[in-house]
Parts: C-alpha cells; structure tokens; sequence
C-alpha cells in the first residue's frame, strides 16, 4: 500500500482547486503593462499617421485607409481596456478569454493596415504582421502563434494577392511562429516546474510529510493570526497506535497516521484547522468557536476516528482516542503555547479517568 500524501491548503483543508502562483501573476501583470504601453503608442502614431502632418504618411489617405486607421483605433481602445481589467484580475477565471480577445483585435488592427497601405499605397508594411504573431506568442505559445500565422498569411493572400512579396510573408511569419512560440512555450513549462517545485518546497516546510497536514511551525504562524479572537484548541492523542506499532510494525502505524489525518479533515468541518505535531499527537484549531461548537467537533472527531481502519494486507485495526480542550474568549491573551498546554492537561485527566473507569 503505497502513501499519498494530501494536498491541503494553509488552513489544513483539502486542496480542490488549481494554484495560481506569485511569479504567473507578475509576469501577466507585466505583459499586460507592456500591452498597454505599446498600444498606446500606436494609438499615438496612428493619430499621428491620419493628421498627416509628416512625412510618414501619403498626403491624401484612402477611404480604405482613413476606415482602417478608425477601426485600429476603436480597437486598440477596446483592447486596452481588456488589458486594464486582465492586470487588475491576472488571477481572474477571464484572464485566458480577455487575452486571446486582445490578441484578436491587435492583430485585426495590424492585417487591416498592412492590406490597406500594402494595395493602395505599395508600402512595404508586411514586416508588421511578425508583430502580431509575436504578441500571440507571447500570451497563447505555440498554438496561439501559428494560428495567428495562419490568419495574417490567409489575410494576406486573400486581400494582396499581386504582391511579389507573399513568399517573404509566409516564410518570415513561418519562421517568426515557430521560433516565438517555441520559446515562449519552453519558459512556459519552465514557468510550471519552477511554480511546482516552489510549491513543494513551500509545502515541506510548512506541512508532515506523513500526513501532509499542517506542522508546528504553521500552526504557530496560523495561530499568530488569530491573536485577540475567540479560538477552541484540540489536542489528540491515539489510543491503541503503540499496540498497532509493536504488533503490525512502524509501516502499517503509517499507514494509520495518514488515514487519521484525512479522517480529521473531513470531521473537523470548515473554517477549522487539523495539523499533527509528531508521534501520534494531533492538534485542532477552531477560530472563532465557543464550548458547543467544541463539543461538536469532539464528538464527530471520536466518531471519525473509532471507526475501523483499513491499512492494506489484510489488516484491519480500531483505536480510539483521547481530546483534551482549551478555550480562549474574544480578547483574551493567551498564545498558541499556553492554550496547548490546557489542552495536555485536560487530555491527561481525560486518559486518567479513562484507566480508573
């Protein structure tokens, strides 16, 4: 029977949901700078284009150009808009949908003035559709390059299709999706391994490596939270797990300490905070709760834990389990240390009255 350790969140619950790591979130927040920074200059330049007050553009824009430049600029609008919500939200469940709408309107932008000066004009601005499969390399890696390949190179042939530069087009936009996307795709799963092998780390340093709850160390810096609000502490302490050690050996006691964990978890209900500081020693923290909300959770933790346990090869074993209970009233002063050793004490008369019994 192999172990598998629990993924659990910094209050001890289980994990169900995906992990958005610090260094994801500043990287979208800086692409999305970077979005806004550079469309704002081209808003910029394509005022600047339109007025005609230089040299970069003819003296007299097409109809098709003059509409051109209007769309690109309602575009860039609406795309700097999604940028500013996507910064705001990089962790947001949108995120991946406002991104790909932005690289939908830059690069319709971009098709659109590079068809238009391209056939009316014969200026060589194909060079600027590298620029939009770059930006979707960037936000969507390889895929999300060589689609926008696809659309620029489809745009291109459809609407120029007497340029003498359509190879230059294809094979340059090939190469630039390629290598692009490519790379962005590599830092991408780099980006992953280095979020999973922080979060591990973060994890054994916080967490049992047994039983994958909470440590000493976390529940301390958890507690410290709390200060100054009412909290319930539970100390358990196994009945019957130095019997399933000296008869089944140390791996089937594993095997118990694991499951117990889970059962606690699941028992102990949400908002409450199940971690194990060693041996067969669990700790229980219930923020916020008074004695009835106390006695609750003791009664569903004996249940939970009582009940028979499966640990493989046959054996089945049944322990039980003492509880000792400390609680704090709202404003009171006593630390993490202090109400565990309540807690001790009462567990002790607990076990003591049990014997005499």
């Amino acid at each position: 029977m192999t172990l598998k350790v629990m993924p659990v969140t910094a209050d001890g619950r289980l994990m169900r949901k995906a992990y958005v790591d610090d260094s994801l979130l500043s990287r979208r927040r800086t692409v999305e700078a970077a979005g806004l920074v550079s469309r704002t200059l081209g808003l910029i330049l394509t005022v600047v284009y339109m007025s005609g007050v230089t040299d970069l553009a003819p003296a007299v824009l097409s109809d098709d150009m003059t509409t051109a430049c209007r769309l690109g600029i309602v575009l860039m609008i609406a795309a700097d808009l999604l940028a500013l919500l996507a910064r705001r939200r990089p962790d947001g469940p949108r995120y991946q949908f406002w991104s790909a709408l932005q690289v939908l309107f830059d690069t319709t932008t971009i098709i659109a003035f590079v068809v238009v000066s391209e056939r009316d004009f014969e200026q060589t601005t194909w060079p600027l559709l590298g620029l939009s499969i770059s930006i979707a390399a960037i936000r969507h890696q390889l895929l999300g390059a060589l689609l926008t390949f696809v659309a620029t190179s489809a745009a291109f042939i459809l609407f120029v299709p007497e340029s003498v530069d359509t190879a230059f087009v294809l094979g340059t936009g090939a190469m630039t999706a390629i290598i692009a996307g490519s790379q962005s795709t590599a830092f991408a799963r780099q980006l992953t391994t280095l979020q999973e092998t922080r979060r591990a780390l973060e994890h054994q340093a916080t967490h049992d490596g047994l039983t994958g709850l909470p440590n000493r160390a976390h529940l301390d810096e958890y507690a410290a939270r709390l200060t100054g609000g009412a909290l319930g502490v539970l100390l358990l302490d196994l009945n019957g797990f130095k019997q399933v050690n000296d008869t089944y050996g140390h791996a089937a006691g594993d095997r118990l300490l694991h499951e117990v964990g889970v059962r606690l978890i699941e028992a102990a209900g949400p908002g409450v905070t199940a971690g194990r500081l060693g041996g067969d020693e669990f700790l229980i923290l219930l923020p916020g709760a008074g004695a009835g909300a106390v006695a609750a959770v003791c009664e569903r933790v004996r249940d939970a834990v009582r009940r028979p346990a499966d640990l493989g090869d046959g054996i089945v074993v049944t322990v039980g389990v003492s509880i000792g209970v400390a609680l704090r009233p709202a404003g009171g002063e006593a630390g993490l240390d202090t109400l565990t050793a309540e807690a001790d004490a009462a567990m002790y008369r607990e076990k003591q009255a049990r014997r005499a019994a």
